[in-house]
C-alpha cells in the first residue's frame, strides 16, 4: 500500500492500522528511499561524454598495438579522427582550442609504433598482405594528420612523463563513485532489524531520512489514545544494547574496513589505467620477500645445503619454473653457505649451479643473452677460476660423479666442467656483438669486454694445463687462438725486440704446435692450421704461410668439413691472396682470390652478410641458420679491397696474354669476371671518366692494352683509389711502388707482343727510357720472353739490341688463316651430315633410306687429308 493512502479520519486510521498488522508484508522495510534512488542518476557534461568516447577509442588502439593488428588499428584511427572532429567544439570552448594531453599522448605513441614497424624491414616483410597495406595507409594518414598538432607533439616530447590533463578528473570521479558505493552498501546494513516491523515507526529525526510513513497533518490530529499507542510502539522499537548488537557492530566495522581496502585497490587500478605508476612484477610468480631457505632451528651443514641445491636444480627445465626466482634462491643459498663457513668446495659447486641457471635464463639458444646477465656470468666463471687457482687440491671435472664428490675434506672433488662454461660464455659474447649495430657506440662498448674474455681464457688455460687432459688443453688453446689469429701485432715486424718479449707470432706457433701434436680430432687441428696460416699472411710471412698450406693438403678435403671451418678456410685464402699481392706475387694472388670472386658471392662465402635472394631460393630456416654463422663486424675483410686486388692482378696477367694471343681463335680466358667487365666497357659507345673502383681498373686495363703505362698507373694509383683501397694496407707506400714497377713491366711485355712485327730490331736503351725501367731489368724481361718462346728474336750484346725474326704472320695473314680454319670446319660438318643422311640427287632411283652407293670414293675424306698435310707443312716451316 502506498504512503499517500495513510491520510484519513481517526477511525479509519485505527481500523486500518489493526488490519495492516496482520496483512502487511515486511517488504517495505527493506526497500530503498527516493533519495537513495536519486543518487544513482549521474548527469554528465558534454566534455565528459566526448572525452570518454576518445578514451575508449584510444584504449582499443592500444590493444591493437599489443597484437600488431594494423588493419584494426587503421579502422580505430579513422574513428578517432571522426570522434575528435565531434569533440572539436568542446575543445575550443573548454581548452581554448588546445588538444588535450591524453589525445596528444595517443598520437605520439601511435606515431612511434608505426615508425618502428616501418623501419623494421625483416618483420615488415613477414606481415600478411592485408596488414602490410594497412600499415602503409596508416603511416600516410597519420603523417598527414599529425601535422596539425606539431606544436603540441613537440611540447609533449620535451616532457613526456608529465600526467595527462584528465587525471584529476578521473581521480575525483572515481572517488565520488566509491563514496556512493559505500553509501549504497552501508544503508541496507543499517536498516536491518531483529524482527519484522508491523506498524509505522516513530517520526523522529533519525528515521526521517530513511522512512516516511505518514504526513504531518495526520500526526497533529491524532488523539491521546493514539499518542499513547505510539509511545508504546516507539518504546517497542527502541534499540537495546545486547551481545548480538555488539557482534553486529564489530561485523559492520570489519565490513567497512574491507570496503576501504577494496576501494583503495580499485583506485590504484584506475590510477594505473590512467597512466600512473606501474608496479614491477616478476613473470610466473608473485612478489615476495627474500626466500627463506631453512628453518630457524635447523643445523646447517654441507649435506643440507647440497640437498637444498638438488631441490632447486630439480626444477630446472620444467614448464612453470621461474628462472629469476631460481637465481635468487641460488644466491641466497650461496650466502647461507658463506655465513656458515662451509668451505670453498661447496662455494665452487654453488657457483657452477649458478652458471648453469644463467645459461638456462635465456630460453632461445639462437638469441643473445641480456648484457647484465652476461656480466653476471663472467663474474661467476671468474670466481670459479679464482677458487680453483687458489686451491691446488681442488678438482672440477665432469668425469666425477655426484656420489664421489668431496666437499668437506681435501682433496676436494666437484662435479662440473669449466671448459664448457667458458666455450658457451665465448659464444654468447659473439652473439652479443652480432646483435648490436656495428656502426653504433653500443658495439664499441660491447667490444671492450673482449679484454675481460681474453684474460679469463688465459686463466682458464692455467687451470686446464694443471688438471685437464691433453684434449681439453687443445680446446682451451683453440679458444685462445680464435681471439688472436686475426689481430695484427706491430711488434712482430720490428727487428729490435727485447729478448724475453713474446710476440703474437711466437705465441701462435707455441699454441698451434701443441694442438698439432696432441689433438685427437681432425677438426681442432684443421682450424689451428688455418688460423696459423691466416696469422702468418697477416704479417706478410708469405713463404711460411704458403708452405704450411701446401703441406697440410687442406684444399683437397676442406669441402667435407663443417660450415664454420669452410668459412675460416675462405677467410684464410682471401688473406693469403692479399699477402701474395703485397709481396708482388701477382699470379699467386690471383689464384687465391679466383675461387672467391668468380662465384659472385664473396660476401656470403666470407660470412659477412647475406645477399638478397629470389623467392623460394632460401627458406626462413636456412636464412636463420646462415645469420647465426655470420662473423662479427670487427673481424670482417674489406670486400672492396679484395675485389680491387683481384681485378688488378687479373689485369696484369690477362692483358699481356690477350696481346700475345690476339689472333688465336682458341685462346682461353684467365679471369672470366675481368674479361666480362672489359668487354662491357668496350661495347659502350661513350665512355666517361671512371668513378667507381671497378671502372678505374677497367680504364687502366684499356690504357695498358694501348701501351700507355702512365695513364694506366694514374688510373690505379690516385687520391681516390688511395683513400678507398691502398691506404688500408700495411706498408701502403711499398705497395704503391710495387704497383708502379709491375705496371711498367707488364706494359713493356704488352708493347712487345703487340708491335713486334713492325720492328726489325729494338734497342734495349730505348725500351728502358720509354718505360722508365733499369736496363738490366729490360734485358731480363726480353731474355725471359725469348726463352719461353713468347718472342721470336735474338739478343745482340755488342749493340744491346733485340733482333726480331719476321716469321710471324701479319694481321691480314692471321685473319685469312682464321677464315680458312673456320671454312674447313664448316665443310667437315657438312660432310658428316651428308654421309649420315645422303643426298637426294645422288640417290637416283635407289629406295628411300639406302643413301648413296658405298663403292664411290668419298671426296670429303681426301679434302681433310689435304688440310692436315698443309697444316703439317706449315708447322714444319715454322
Amino acid at each position: 500500500m502506498s504512503r499517500f493512502f495513510a491520510t484519513g479520519t481517526d477511525s479509519e486510521s485505527e481500523s486500518s492500522s489493526e488490519e495492516e498488522q496482520v496483512v502487511r508484508a515486511p517488504a517495505p522495510v527493506y526497500t530503498f528511499s527516493d533519495d537513495e534512488e536519486e543518487t544513482k542518476r549521474v548527469v554528465r557534461s558534454m566534455k565528459e561524454k566526448r572525452y570518454e568516447e576518445l578514451e575508449g577509442i584510444i584504449h582499443s588502439i592500444r590493444n591493437h598495438r599489443k597484437i600488431k593488428d594494423f588493419a584494426s588499428a587503421l579502422a580505430s584511427f579513422e574513428e578517432l579522427q571522426k570522434a575528435y572532429t565531434r569533440a572539436a567544439p568542446v575543445v575550443a570552448k573548454e581548452e581554448n582550442g588546445v588538444a588535450p594531453r591524453f589525445f596528444i599522448r595517443a598520437l605520439t605513441e601511435l606515431d612511434d609504433w608505426v615508425s618502428g614497424a616501418w623501419n623494421d624491414r625483416d618483420n615488415r616483410k613477414a606481415l600478411s598482405k592485408g596488414n602490410s597495406k594497412a600499415l602503409t595507409s596508416l603511416r600516410q594518414k597519420l603523417r598527414k594528420y599529425i601535422k596539425e598538432f606539431d606544436a603540441e607533439i613537440s611540447k609533449f616530447r620535451e616532457n613526456p612523463d608529465l600526467p595527462d590533463d584528465d587525471d584529476e578528473r578521473k581521480d575525483t570521479s572515481s572517488s565520488d563513485e566509491s563514496e556512493d558505493e559505500e553509501k549504497v552498501k552501508e544503508k541496507p546494513r543499517v536498516r536491518r532489524s531483529p524482527e519484522p516491523q508491523r506498524g509505522p515507526p516513530p517520526q523522529d529525526d533519525d528515521s526521517s531520512d530513511t522512512f516516511d510513513w505518514g504526513s504531518s497533518s495526520s500526526d497533529s490530529s491524532s488523539s491521546s489514545d493514539d499518542e499513547t499507542r505510539a509511545a508504546t510502539i516507539r518504546e517497542k522499537f527502541l534499540k537495546k544494547t545486547t551481545e548480538r548488537d555488539d557482534d553486529e557492530e564489530r561485523d559492520r566495522r570489519r565490513a567497512r574496513r574491507e570496503r576501504r581496502e577494496r576501494v583503495g585497490k580499485i583506485s590504484k587500478k584506475d590510477q594505473a589505467d590512467d597512466g600512473g605508476e606501474w608496479e614491477t612484477v616478476r613473470k610466473g610468480a608473485a612478489t615476495s620477500d627474500k626466500p627463506k631457505m631453512f628453518a630457524k632451528d635447523s643445523d646447517i651443514d654441507a649435506a643440507l645445503v647440497v640437498k637444498k641445491l638438488g631441490e632447486i636444480s630439480a626444477a630446472r627445465g620444467r614448464k612453470r619454473t621461474d628462472r629469476r626466482a631460481q637465481l635468487e634462491l641460488l644466491h641466497e643459498l650461496r650466502t647461507v653457505a658463506q655465513q656458515h663457513n662451509l668451505g670453498d668446495a661447496l662455494q665452487l659447486k654453488l657457483r657452477a649451479a649458478t652458471v648453469a641457471s644463467l645459461f638456462d635464463y635465456n630460453p632461445k639458444v639462437s638469441d643473445a643473452m641480456k648484457p647484465e646477465y652476461w656480466s653476471r656470468l663472467v663474474e661467476n666463471v671468474d670466481q670459479m677460476v679464482t677458487l680453483l687457482l687458489a686451491h691446488e687440491d681442488m678438482m672440477l671435472s665432469e668425469t666425477i660423479t655426484e656420489e664421489n664428490e668431496q666437499l668437506v675434506t681435501p682433496p676436494y672433488k666437484v662435479r662440473g666442467c669449466l671448459l664448457t662454461a667458458l666455450e658457451r660464455l665465448d659464444d654468447e659474447f659473439i652473439k652479443l656483438l652480432k646483435e648490436c649495430d656495428p656502426h653504433s657506440n653500443d658495439y664499441v662498448e660491447r667490444l671492450k669486454d673482449e679484454v675481460r674474455v681474453s684474460a679469463l681464457i688465459d686463466r682458464v688455460c692455467q687451470v686446464v694445463e694443471r688438471d685437464g687432459s691433453p684434449q681439453e688443453i687443445c680446446r682451451a688453446y683453440l679458444r685462445k687462438i680464435d681471439h688472436l689469429y686475426y689481430k695484427f701485432d706491430p711488434r712482430a715486424i720490428k727487428k729490435d725486440l727485447p729478448p724475453g718479449e713474446e710476440t703474437t707470432i711466437k705465441k701462435m706457433e707455441r699454441l698451434c704446435k701443441y694442438i698439432y701434436a696432441n689433438d685427437d680430432s681432425d677438426r681442432l687441428r684443421t682450424r689451428a692450421i688455418l688460423s696459423h696460416i691466416y696469422h702468418h699472411a697477416l704479417h706478410d710471412n708469405w713463404f711460411q704461410a704458403r708452405d704450411l698450406l701446401l703441406m697440410s693438403h687442406l684444399q683437397e678435403n676442406v669441402q667435407h668439413s663443417d660450415p664454420s671451418t669452410q668459412i675460416l678456410y675462405n677467410r684464410t685464402m682471401a688473406n693469403l691472396g692479399l699477402c701474395a699481392f703485397r709481396r708482388g706475387n701477382v699470379k699467386e694472388a690471383h689464384g687465391c682470390l679466383a675461387e672467391l670472386m668468380m662465384t659472385g658471392k664473396p660476401k656470403e662465402l666470407l660470412a659477412q652478410g647475406l645477399l638478397p635472394q629470389r623467392q623460394h631460393e632460401r627458406s626462413k630456416e636456412q636464412e636463420k641458420i646462415e645469420k647465426q654463422r655470420q662473423m662479427p663486424f670487427h673481424m670482417h675483410i674489406n670486400l672492396e679491397l679484395l675485389e680491387c686486388v683481384y681485378l688488378v692482378s687479373a689485369m696484369l696477367i690477362e692483358i699481356p696474354y690477350m696481346a700475345a694471343h690476339e689472333f688465336d681463335a682458341r685462346r682461353r680466358m684467365i679471369s672470366k669476371t675481368f674479361y666480362q667487365n672489359l668487354r662491357a666497357s668496350e661495347r659502350q659507345a661513350l665512355v666517361g671518366p671512371p668513378e667507381s673502383m671497378r671502372e678505374h681498373a677497367v680504364a687502366a686495363a684499356r690504357a695498358m692494352r694501348r701501351g700507355d703505362w702512365r695513364a694506366c698507373l694514374n688510373f690505379i694509383v690516385n687520391e681516390k683509389m688511395n683513400a678507398k683501397v691502398w691506404d688500408l694496407m700495411v706498408g701502403a707506400e711499398n705497395v704503391r711502388a710495387m704497383l708502379g714497377r709491375l705496371i711498367r713491366e707488364e706494359s713493356l711485355r704488352t708493347y712487345l707482343f703487340t708491335y713486334a712485327h713492325v720492328y726489325a730490331s729494338l734497342s734495349l736503351h730505348s725500351l728502358a727510357d720509354m718505360f722508365e725501367l733499369p736496363r738490366q731489368r729490360v734485358h731480363s724481361l726480353v731474355s725471359k720472353m725469348i726463352i719461353n718462346e713468347e718472342l721470336l728474336a735474338s739478343l745482340d750484346d755488342p749493340s744491346e739490341c733485340a733482333i726480331l725474326h719476321r716469321s710471324e704472320p701479319t694481321r691480314m695473314q692471321a685473319l685469312a688463316l682464321q677464315l680458312a680454319d673456320k671454312v674447313g670446319n664448316l665443310v667437315d660438318s657438312n660432310e658428316r651430315i651428308f654421309e649420315k643422311q645422303g643426298s637426294f640427287f645422288q640417290r637416283g632411283g635407289a629406295p628411300r633410306g639406302e643413301g648413296r652407293q658405298r663403292d664411290r670414293p668419298r671426296e670429303g675424306w681426301g679434302r681433310r687429308q689435304r688440310n692436315r698435310r698443309r697444316d703439317d707443312e706449315r708447322a714444319h716451316e715454322d
